[in-house]
C-alpha cells in the first residue's frame, strides 16, 4: 500500500516511516498539510494518515481540501485531541478513522488493516445500482430516475455503504464504523440526521422509497 504520512513531529514520522516500511508498505512523509496536498494532487496514494495539529494547513483543512478535490483515498488522523466534539469535527470533515495520541503501533497497523478492507478501496464496479438509483464512483455523481441528486461528501459516503450492502439491514453502530469511523457511541444523532436527510433527497421527490427504517434494527436500502 502507498501511503502519506503527513506529521510535523520528527521523531514519531520516522517511527511511523519505519515501522509503515517494515511491513511492506511504501511510505511518503511531509512535514506540513500545505505540502501533504501538494503531493496528493501529483500521485495517488492509497491511504493518508494526517496529524490534525501542523503548520501551514492544519488537518482539519488538509482533509477537506483533499475531499473537495475528489480524492477519495482513506484518511486517518493521528492527533492528541481526544474528546469527542474533536473526534466527531474530524470525522465529519471527510476523516475515514481516529486514533488518539499516544497510540500503539499494533493498533495503527489493525486500523490500516481495517480500512484496506472497506470496499472503497477494492477495484471493483465503478458504477453501483439500486432500483432507478445509481451512482458513479469515479465522476462522484448520483443519480435517480436520471435526476442527478447533490449530495455532500458524508451523505455520498453513507449512500455508498448503503448500495454495497443492498438488502442487508445495517444497524447504527455499523453505520458508525463504517461511514464515520467511529468504534464506540458518542451518543449524538448524527446517524438520524443524515439518514434523513439522504431520505429527502434519494426518496421524497420520487414515487417509490429505497431507503427503509428497519424498526428496532437499523436502516437498509432496497427497491
Amino acid at each position: 500500500m502507498k501511503i502519506l504520512i503527513a506529521e510535523d513531529d520528527p521523531q514519531t514520522a520516522d517511527y511511523l516511516r519505519k515501522g509503515l516500511t517494515s511491513e511492506g508498505h511504501n511510505v511518503d512523509h511531509v512535514p506540513n498539510g500545505r505540502e501533504a496536498l501538494t503531493q496528493a494532487t501529483l500521485q495517488p496514494y492509497d491511504l493518508f494518515l494526517v496529524d490534525r495539529m501542523m503548520p501551514e494547513l492544519d488537518g482539519l483543512a488538509l482533509v477537506k481540501a483533499l475531499r473537495a478535490a475528489k480524492i477519495t483515498s482513506p484518511i486517518l488522523f493521528l492527533t492528541a485531541l481526544d474528546g469527542v466534539d474533536d473526534r466527531v469535527e474530524g470525522l465529519n470533515a471527510g476523516a475515514d478513522d481516529y486514533l488518539v495520541k499516544p497510540f500503539s503501533f499494533a493498533e495503527l497497523s489493525a486500523r490500516i488493516q481495517a480500512l484496506a478492507r472497506r470496499p472503497a478501496m477494492q477495484a471493483d464496479t465503478t458504477v453501483l445500482k439500486v432500483g432507478d438509483l445509481e451512482m458513479d464512483l469515479v465522476r462522484r455523481i448520483v443519480t435517480r430516475a436520471g435526476q442527478v441528486i447533490d449530495l455532500q461528501p458524508r451523505e455520498f459516503r453513507l449512500l455508498e455503504h448503503l448500495m454495497r450492502t443492498r438488502g442487508r439491514v445495517q444497524t447504527r453502530t455499523m453505520l458508525l464504523e463504517a461511514v464515520w469511523g467511529i468504534h464506540f457511541d458518542p451518543n449524538t444523532s448524527v446517524v438520524e440526521t443524515h439518514i434523513s436527510r439522504l431520505r429527502a433527497k434519494i426518496d421524497k421527490p420520487f414515487e417509490t422509497s429505497l431507503l427503509h427504517t428497519v424498526r428496532g434494527a437499523g436502516y437498509m436500502l432496497g427497491s
